[in-house]
């Protein structure tokens, strides 16, 4: 097993291939909830190609970029040098952080479509402990799961973090308010996501 590759044989470079794999352009929702939060520390967890952690980086924002994909973080290093930007790219799991330099809290830490596997269930705790005092949690997962897609993708979706598990750690947790639970349509681009045309967003803010 390769260092990029999960307990179900999803390798995440192998995946990346030899060409861009998504748009280059920012996801909308982090554009939605983002143009107007002052810029400070974020945490972009999954970042793939980075266009997310550049498009924070060229508000003003100190970003961390996390991904299993060292193939993907080395195009978004790219990216983000051409646009003369700098963020700190670490290939690493999110389980793996807290024993990385980057493992601080950080103003917001946003999750889009991730794949955290759900194991013992300690990962949610891991994501929520990203979080600064007054910082923001931005997750949001596809409405809809393909199970056959996935499948020949190599992976069960019921394997993984789902939506409605963030919502119910996050209810009547002490110190938590959620702001933001929607279900929006999605302005899909070209590529890989182009099937799918609404999104679940979570918004919550840790209590300073």
């Amino acid at each position: 097993m390769s260092e990029h590759e999960n307990p179900h044989g999803l390798d995440w470079d192998e995946r990346y291939g030899d060409g861009q794999l998504w748009s280059g352009h920012a996801n909308e929702q982090l554009v939605v909830e983002a143009s107007n939060l002052e810029p400070g520390t974020a945490l972009d967890v999954g970042a793939g190609e980075g266009a997310d952690a550049i498009w924070l980086a060229e508000r003003g924002w100190q970003v961390t970029a996390i991904d299993v994909s060292a193939k993907a973080l080395d195009r978004a290093s790219r990216a983000a040098a051409a646009a003369g930007l700098a963020v700190d790219w670490r290939a690493i799991a999110l389980e793996d952080l807290e024993n990385s330099p980057a493992a601080s809290t950080y103003g917001l830490v946003s999750v889009f479509y991730p794949a955290l596997l759900r194991g013992d269930g300690t990962i949610i705790e891991t994501l929520l402990a990203r979080v600064a005092p007054g910082g923001l949690l931005l997750v949001v997962h596809h409405s809809h799961v393909d199970r056959e897609r996935a499948a020949e993708h190599g992976f069960d979706p019921d394997d993984y973090v789902r939506h409605k598990d963030l919502i119910a750690a996050l209810t009547d947790r002490d110190g938590w308010e959620i702001d933001v639970v929607e279900k929006r349509g999605r302005t899909a681009p070209e590529g890989p996501g182009a099937h799918h045309h609404s999104d679940h967003v979570l918004r919550a803010r840790r209590s300073g």
